[in-house]
């Protein structure tokens, strides 16, 4: 039996407790963090540095999302067709689409939790993935985070 008792725990014990509840408190905090920039990330976003009318106050670094997408079989089939017979493929544009808002969103968030309301230099990559009878879109966005005056 351990000779000191603090908090109902062994001396072993009690920093791994101390910890497990700083971690918790941490990771709380992140979350609230989150949230409060998922509410302010409706800032600007440009392609270009900031023309007449807008003034960079701070930069406060480089931001980025990366997100990736699976193309569904059904999607994979019916593109087939369109590259065959030419065309559009509605399916495809629309999951470029939907990965587009997706990455900008992301981006948009990880600029607010910095403390910016733009995003400056916004350039999209998007890239395939594909093999084994499986393809995934994956699309990275990023950019400057800035604080306009």
């Amino acid at each position: 039996m351990p000779d000191q008792l603090e908090d109902g725990l062994c001396a072993k014990c009690l920093p791994l407790e101390k910890d497990r509840h700083s971690n918790a408190a941490a990771a709380r905090q992140r979350e609230e963090n989150e949230r409060l920039a998922a509410r302010n990330a409706e800032q600007v976003m440009i392609t270009t540095e900031p023309g007449v009318g807008l003034v960079i106050e701070e930069r406060l670094g480089i931001v980025s999302a990366e997100c990736v997408f699976g193309m569904n079989l059904i999607t994979d089939f019916f593109s087939s067709f369109t590259d065959t017979f030419g065309g559009r493929s509605q399916s495809q544009q629309r999951a470029f689409r939907n990965a587009r808002t997706v990455a900008l969103q992301e981006l948009k968030l990880e600029a607010a939790i910095l403390g910016a309301n733009a995003v400056v230099a916004t350039k999209l990559d998007y890239s395939e993935i594909s093999g084994g009878g499986k393809s995934m879109l994956f699309l990275v966005a990023s950019g400057t985070a800035v604080r306009l005056a």
